[in-house]
């Protein structure tokens, strides 16, 4: 059942799992997505359940944080650990961050677009932001 209709306008970062916004369980399939986010002690604060844009905030700072880090590992390795390895070993590392950078890019992109969306259902309370 839908509350409304809903958004039909998703991109392709929009997370599968996530109903789109306006249907009934779009709030809580974006909380148990972004939840899948974080790390789990997250999860033992009972506000973030309460406000889905709290945790979409958390959410979205900790994995822009996340790819900083990789970003940062990946333009020091070679120099860090060019004594410590074999070249195709660090070739390896490289390719490693260069995929969990690619990886943490898109998840930003999918948080980014749910966090929108939730502040968007969040405008049609009584309370702006």
């Amino acid at each position: 059942m839908l509350s409304g209709m809903p958004d039909q306008s998703l991109t392709s970062d929009w997370p599968a799992s996530v109903h789109p916004p306006g249907s009934d369980s779009f709030e809580q399939t974006a909380l148990e997505w972004l939840f899948d986010q974080v790390p789990a002690d997250y999860r033992l604060h009972g506000v973030l359940r309460r406000h889905p844009v709290a945790l979409s905030r958390l959410a979205r700072h900790y994995v822009s944080a996340t790819l900083d880090a990789t970003r940062e590992g990946y333009r020091t390795a070679r120099v860090d650990l060019r004594d410590r390895l074999p070249p195709h070993a660090l070739d390896q590392v490289m390719e490693a961050y260069l995929a969990e950078g690619r990886r943490t890019a898109a998840l930003l992109r999918s948080i980014e677009v749910v966090d929108r969306a939730l502040r968007r259902a969040g405008t049609e309370q009584p309370h702006d932001e």
